[in-house]
């Protein structure tokens, strides 16, 4: 029988610490090993038997949630799953544990708390099993964190490049620890890089905070897709969330059309869906990049491109929090080279040729 998952529960509400421990301790594969309705008490606790994965609040007395969770992470880094009524749609908060390092955030409502816990036992129950497999050393093991730019030019805007032709695409696809990943990545990428495209397995509104937040401490400029924005050398576009994006061509100009649809690989936006417009739309012109992230969407996708002559990537095992996205694609020998994290901006930088 596989070891079970320990679970550690930290939230000031004595609700919410019954509930889940009650939801989360009735599957076999998963043990409660303590409650805490703070992170003082949890620590307290923790030093005893350490758990493999951390469901944490953000408000709580004594210390909050987010500086808990630096704590951890620059100690002894631990899948953390944040649940919190602080982090609803679009919050800074979320976007703060993302950052952090935390593995996935849920958000708690403010009225029928009991209920909604007991409808989402399984968003629960899967968000500690994909936890508890991920390796949220990885990124701080091989790589500390890149200092704020201040950018080199003006913003690539459409009217300074309309005289351009985007000859070379990148496509980026990531889920679980994709935030991370991005950040280190895109941090560490000159203006003069291809104009690149992105799915980041996100919440709807999340995203417009996450390109938001990249494009202030990026060189090149990160945005939310509009409906018919121009890629452009510089500039990073990242899939709204609850919509695809696809790129079209419009004579010599890339540009990315945004739309509603049915989710695909239980995903909207999907990496799947905006490899497959890659491969048509830019073929042996794009190279595409698959990330750290649970499941197989972008598997498929990356193999069309590569079947269209595209270059394609898979980061390395090592250096992700989930293996799942790459290790799929790697499976389905859709990747011409795997890299660690540290080596994909130098391919970036050089227009994704190796």
């Amino acid at each position: 029988m596989a070891k079970p998952i320990h679970v550690m529960v930290v939230d000031d509400s004595a609700v919410v610490r019954q509930v889940v421990s009650d939801l989360l301790s009735r599957q076999p594969d998963i043990d409660v090993i303590g409650a805490a309705s703070d992170p003082i008490f949890a620590l307290k606790k923790m030093e005893q038997f350490w758990p493999d994965v951390i469901l944490l609040d953000v408000e709580m007395p004594r210390m909050d949630g987010i500086t808990f969770l630096k704590k951890i992470m620059s100690e002894r880094p631990t899948p953390v799953i944040i649940c919190s009524t602080l982090t609803g749609k679009g919050s800074e908060t979320a976007m703060q544990a993302l950052s952090a390092g935390a593995v996935a955030v849920i958000t708690k409502p403010t009225l029928g708390l009991k209920n909604f816990l007991t409808d989402s036992s399984n968003d629960l129950v899967t968000a500690v099993r994909a936890a508890a497999g991920s390796n949220c050393r990885a990124l701080r093991a091989s790589w500390p964190s890149a200092p704020a730019v201040a950018r080199t030019s003006a913003p690539a805007g459409d009217q300074v490049a309309m005289a351009e032709t985007t000859d070379r695409i990148i496509a980026i696809g990531t889920s679980t620890g994709g935030t991370q990943a991005l950040e280190a990545i895109l941090t560490r990428i000159p203006r003069t890089t291809p104009g690149i495209v992105i799915v980041q397995h996100m919440p709807e509104k999340f995203t417009a905070l996450f390109a938001q937040r990249l494009n202030q401490i990026c060189d090149i400029e990160v945005l939310e897709a509009i409906d018919g924005m121009r890629v452009l050398p510089g500039r990073a576009i990242v899939a709204p969330g609850g919509r695809h994006m696809t790129l079209v061509r419009s004579g010599a100009q890339y540009q990315v059309k945004v739309m509603d649809g049915p989710p695909v690989n239980r995903h909207k936006p999907s990496v799947d869906v905006l490899f497959r417009s890659v491969a048509k739309c830019a073929g042996k012109n794009a190279t595409g990049v698959i990330l750290t992230g649970m499941g197989g969407d972008g598997a498929r996708g990356l193999k069309e491109m590569l079947d269209q002559g595209a270059y394609t990537v898979a980061q390395d095992e090592a250096t992700s929090i989930v293996f799942g996205m790459p290790k799929e694609a790697i499976a389905l020998n859709a990747v011409n080279q795997v890299l660690p994290l540290q080596k994909i901006p130098e391919l970036l930088a050089r227009g994704g040729i190796r």
